[in-house]
């Protein structure tokens, strides 16, 4: 089989991204945005983002993007590392 592998994508029920980092654009249901550290009131109980697809879903949110050098290879690795990033800046 030819080509390149394909990128890796997020993983399903991590939702480290909308945990770990402050995030200042309003959010529905958080019209402050959220600290560092707080659950997004969008995120489901299966880690996934209820505005995925939504107009409503903040810009920074729909640029975040699957790394694996930020989200490493498992959820307790993103979290962490998500917040690492977050206090450095």
């Amino acid at each position: 089989m030819s080509g390149a592998p394909s990128a890796p994508s997020c993983r399903p029920g991590c939702g480290a991204c909308c945990i770990a980092p402050s995030i200042s654009s309003p959010i529905p249901g958080m019209p402050q945005g959220k600290p560092a550290g707080v659950r997004c009131v969008q995120l489901d109980d299966d880690n996934l983002c209820r505005l995925f697809g939504d107009p409503r879903r903040p810009a920074v949110c729909e640029r975040f993007a699957f790394d694996v050098e930020l989200c490493g290879a498992h959820r307790d690795q993103a979290l962490i590392r998500i917040r690492e990033l977050e206090m450095a800046t």
